[in-house]
């Protein structure tokens, strides 16, 4: 059985263990977590000086399906032109899609990620999906742009797609969601909820953008040109005079995990009310680059921090990246957010998001009995566990 040690271990469940050491099987489960001196391995590889170890990254928010856009949408053009740009632009061969998608599961394996909670359209995932080295949560996003007679057409058609998508059989999972308080009708919001049978994890896209809380608020703002760009009508629409997070609260299901993504405008009243509304757990995917890259803007940490909020970390997708990984995503936050400690920000890697897909059984954390992957991280900033820090030269290498 292979055993590792190092200078220290990270079982994100507990305190960093100095000189730890693990034990795992042929298959990568856990026998074994503790104190090199105290460790039964008949032979153990003890890692270089300068080393960690660590469970395999959780990407709690991705767009697979969009990897063949790498490059393809300018930077900086703020929310609504990017989607534009992104449904403009995403139809192309099949085949060069479909290598896209292969080339990317690839290479967030390799980038140290052991599950992905992917956003699915189409059934252009599915395959590499049952196949994959890692777990998919899949959330099938359905939009009818705020049309309330289009809810059921639109659902059926996505239904489809959610049939269709890996799930249990495979190891994986798969939920219906709305793609976003802005793009889902009441009628397609009941539908929905109606297949979860409030069972499992939803996600929807969160203020991202100042324009979505102008809708919400005062049916004001870019949207109303937005909208009408496709040809849908708002005559029928009403503004709450509050944030889209609470228009969110009041039309999805409170028993489903809900996972909020992007949130780079929530405030500390909406981020407290969708903790207290939530039966079954709340948390908040980050994806900063994706932040930068399209509203040159970062979510107020403090404020998650401060409300006791579960945070994990995603890549967005290559329309609104340079790549799909999660390590680059904790350099980012250390970067410009750098009073983030780094065991918050493992947690927020590996276990927040282990939860978040309802992976943690497996997942997340260093613990006895499960197969959580493992990463040996290196080239940190400080001199020990106190003041660790992730930098530029900051690496990780795959064990198991």
């Amino acid at each position: 059985m292979p055993a590792y040690s190092a200078d220290f271990l990270y079982s994100i469940s507990g305190h960093p263990i100095p000189d730890g050491a693990i034990i795992l099987d042929e298959s990568g489960r856990i026998e074994w977590v503790g104190s090199a001196k105290d460790c039964p391995a008949a032979e153990v590889q003890k890692l270089a000086p300068g080393h960690v170890l660590i469970p395999g990254f959780i990407n709690a928010h991705c767009h697979l399906e969009l990897s063949h856009l790498q490059g393809r949408v300018a930077t900086g053009t703020t929310l609504l032109p990017f989607l534009v740009g992104v449904v403009s632009l995403r139809e192309v061969e099949q085949t060069v899609i479909d290598a896209a998608i292969e080339e990317q599961d690839q290479l967030m394996w390799e980038g140290g990620i052991q599950a992905v909670g992917d956003i699915c359209n189409k059934l252009d995932t599915a395959a590499i999906k049952r196949s994959s080295p890692m777990r998919y949560h899949s959330f099938v996003e359905m939009f009818d742009f705020l049309q309330p007679a289009a809810a059921s057409t639109t659902f059926e058609s996505y239904r489809a797609v959610y049939e269709a998508q890996a799930g249990a059989e495979s190891g994986n999972a798969k939920t219906a969601v709305p793609h976003a308080p802005y793009t889902v009708s009441d009628p397609l919001y009941a539908l929905i909820n109606q297949l979860n049978e409030g069972k499992g994890t939803v996600s929807i896209h969160n203020q991202e953008t100042p324009a979505e809380n102008e809708l919400f608020e005062h049916k004001s703002g870019p949207f109303l040109e937005f909208f009408a760009q496709f040809g849908a009508s708002l005559d029928h629409f009403e503004a709450s005079g509050q944030g889209s997070i609470f228009h969110a609260l009041q039309r999805m299901d409170p028993r489903c995990r809900t996972l909020f993504v992007h949130n780079t405008l929530s405030t500390s009243a909406g981020i407290k009310a969708a903790m207290q509304w939530g039966q079954n757990g709340v948390y908040w995917a980050s994806c900063p680059n994706a932040n930068l890259y399209i509203e040159n803007r970062l979510p107020a940490y403090q404020k998650f921090i401060d409300a006791g909020a579960k945070v994990c970390i995603g890549t967005d997708s290559l329309t609104s990246n340079w790549q799909l990984s999660v390590l680059e995503e904790l350099k980012t936050i250390s970067r410009y957010q750098s009073f983030l400690p780094f065991t918050a920000l493992l947690e927020w890697a590996t276990l927040n998001g282990a939860e978040a897909l309802g992976f943690q059984e497996e997942l997340g954390s260093l613990e006895v009995g499960k197969r959580p992957g493992l990463l040996a991280m290196s080239g940190l900033e400080g001199q020990g566990a106190a003041d660790f820090r992730i930098g530029a030269a900051t690496v990780v290498k795959r064990l198991v």
